[in-house]
């Protein structure tokens, strides 16, 4: 029975998740320290603060889905477009990195 928000099983995916983004940030670069690295930090660790909110709400249905999606600014089609839009990117860059000589000057 889970009676905390702890014992949730999506609790703990996200908050070992998130854990593994702080140590994966521990490499990056200092300079990157007060960017990128904070705000992958903050933005990993929000998904389970908003879990833990939604736990302590749950008395109103209302008031716990409403926590639940705290983060859903967008609508699903406008999330489904942005993704594949990145996934083209990310795919431009992989073959970038797998065809470095088109793109170098001293090949």
């Amino acid at each position: 029975m889970v009676t905390n928000f702890k014992d949730l099983i999506v609790y703990k995916k996200a908050h070992n998740l998130a854990m593994k983004i702080f140590e994966l940030s521990q490499k990056f670069p200092k300079e990157e320290k007060y960017s990128l690295t904070d705000q992958m930090r903050r933005s990993s660790r929000s998904v389970s603060s908003c879990i833990a909110e939604s736990w302590a709400k749950r008395l109103y249905i209302k008031a716990f889905v409403n926590k639940l999606t705290d983060c859903k600014y967008i609508t699903k089609e406008e999330y489904k477009e942005i993704t594949s839009e990145y996934q083209e990117v990310h795919k431009m860059i992989i073959s970038m990195i797998n065809n470095p000589e088109k793109w170098c000057l001293n090949n």
